[in-house]
């Protein structure tokens, strides 16, 4: 049984897993409040990819390395503050208070990240929760799983949806 509002997206390429990406960080600009976004999903599933995508929509070019080592990559925007995040190598939860997360929480700020299962209950509630895996047999690319937890989060993923045509909806 799926979660109510949770949309499933079959993204075909690298490129398509950009543009999710871009979509997201385009409906976030529209809000005037702090957003966070969960990403979960195996190793080289298309997170940093997709956090790529949603830089770029903020005119943010060149490479995205996912901040394995540093754990926290900031990058200013002229509209907002953007914080990528890197929890894989977490090994208890405790360890994220040093990082001050919820400090990073202020006017604007985006917070995007990867492995939050990682935190347990040592981060703010994400407003969108994304899931991507690799689709069953004789389906190309990846699934997407977006879910969300806020008001904000369900008004960004009904946006980037329409925003995106192209991309099949699989579940409403």
């Amino acid at each position: 049984m799926r979660e109510p509002g949770t949309a499933i997206l079959n993204v075909p390429s690298a490129e398509q897993m950009q543009a999710v990406g871009h979509a997201i960080g385009r409906a976030i600009d529209a809000l005037d409040a702090p957003f966070i976004i969960a990403l979960e999903g195996e190793l080289g599933a298309g997170k940093t990819t997709l956090v790529g995508g949603l830089l770029r929509a903020y005119g943010i070019t060149g490479p995205v390395r996912s901040p394995t080592y540093t754990l926290i990559e900031p990058y200013e925007a002229t509209s907002r503050p953007l914080y990528h995040l890197d929890l894989y190598r977490l090994t208890d939860p405790d360890e994220m208070e040093p990082l001050g997360v919820r400090d990073l929480l202020i006017g604007r700020a985006v917070l995007l990240i990867e492995w939050p299962s990682r935190a347990g209950a040592a981060l703010p509630a994400a407003d969108l929760w994304i899931e991507i895996s690799y689709p069953a047999a004789g389906i190309d690319g990846r699934q997407v799983r977006l879910t969300p937890h806020s008001s904000n989060g369900a008004a960004v993923m009904r946006q980037m949806v329409a925003a995106i045509p192209e991309l099949r909806l699989l579940s409403p």
